[in-house]
């Protein structure tokens, strides 16, 4: 059993997320102690639980020590089972966070599921629905074909949002002796990430949202064009913000930016695309405008920095490089999340990342 340090790097609950991805498609069974120590609150959160609970829906796993404020867990993996999840946070924990547990082995099922998940879609700290759908899911294409719809909203404190995401695998895990032969499959098969350069910058495209109770003061309408103005002022390309209200239980807005470059001024390459995202989230007090600046600005920030991957896609997609196999990134910032996630990649996947701090760039 592989022992997990849970507080090693910045200690965060992603070290259980990857842990439990990783561990259900080598099925290699961890145990992970001093959970989220130096927290607050540490120990497992409910969305650890949901994360738990979903897996062993996925692959019938044990578990020991799945409970709220544990600092430890152990996890024993089984067979990976194709079947479609449906999953209630009940609160708004983040959608996004869960998907970081239960995307990985859900794409290597042997045959097409739907999973469907109600929580939150625009959380803080945790990737926003419309980033994970236009800067994450594209990357992840070459694995999988996945469509992900949002059909409603959940912000905080109640939630309730709703998202629908369908996977068809393209390798199937089953279909091996065992995760070595899967995995020599896949580096043999897989088109290698090789996201070193921006190069042309072809359009910036965005949504920005907000609760129907905001409708009558324009919140959506106005962080769109305050992110707008600035991103005109200093890019040619064509920018395309679109405003949207639904109906949710709680208050909310927000605004998610993707700046799409190509290696061809022509044509955007699909196998390897590069996309840069940016988000705000809008809260009582802060000013529509304000929250569109925001993303404005960390979006000029990450098209600045000349790399073609954003902060926070660094850290998400470094378990699909280990899969893939001789990849290489630079990263407009390489982040404790980042690092803390090649430990634990490196425990069950013994694949060795070499992050460079001067240079940004990570290689596998």
């Amino acid at each position: 059993m592989l022992k997990i340090d849970g507080n090693y790097g910045e200690g965060g609950g992603a070290i259980a997320r990857v842990a439990l991805a990783l561990s259900t498609i080598t099925q290699k069974p961890f145990e992970i102690y001093d959970i989220r120590k130096g927290r607050k609150d540490s120990g497992l959160k409910s969305q650890h639980l949901y994360c738990v609970k979903s897996l062993q829906e996925l692959c019938n796993a044990d578990a020991e020590g799945a409970k709220l404020g544990s600092l430890f867990l152990k996890y024993y993996p089984k067979k990976l089972v194709a079947k479609n999840l449906s999953i209630d946070i009940e609160t708004a924990g983040s959608i996004t966070l869960l998907m970081q547990a239960l995307l990985l082995p859900a794409m290597f099922v042997s045959k097409p599921i739907t999973i469907t998940i109600i929580g939150g879609t625009d959380s803080k700290w945790s990737q926003p629905f419309d980033c994970f759908n236009n800067v994450l899911l594209p990357q992840l294409q070459r694995f999988a074909k996945i469509e992900a719809k949002l059909l409603k909203r959940g912000y905080y404190p109640k939630g309730n949002g709703k998202v629908e995401i369908k996977i068809n695998p393209k390798f199937k895990l089953n279909d091996f002796s065992d995760f070595n032969e899967f995995h020599a499959n896949l580096k043999q098969n897989i088109h290698p990430y090789n996201l070193m350069e921006q190069h042309y910058l072809i359009q910036i495209k965005g949504i920005s949202h907000a609760s129907i109770n905001l409708q009558n003061a324009k919140v959506a309408e106005r962080q769109a064009e305050s992110a707008q103005q600035i991103l005109k002022q200093k890019y040619n390309a064509p920018i395309q913000i679109t405003a949207q209200y639904q109906d949710t239980l709680s208050t909310g807005s927000g605004i998610t930016l993707w700046a799409v470059f190509s290696k061809n001024k022509d044509d955007i390459d699909e196998n390897n695309p590069i996309r840069l995202g940016a988000d705000a989230l809008g809260e009582q007090g802060k000013k529509a405008e304000i929250v569109g600046e925001e993303a404005a600005m960390n979006l000029v920030k990450g098209i600045e920095s000349k790399a073609p991957v954003d902060r926070h896609l660094a850290d998400q997609i470094l378990p699909f490089m280990a899969l893939a196999g001789k990849a290489q990134i630079k990263a407009s910032e390489i982040t404790s999340h980042c690092r803390t996630n090649i430990y634990t990649i490196h425990q069950f996947l013994g694949e060795v990342f070499r992050a460079d701090e001067e240079s940004k760039t990570i290689i596998c």
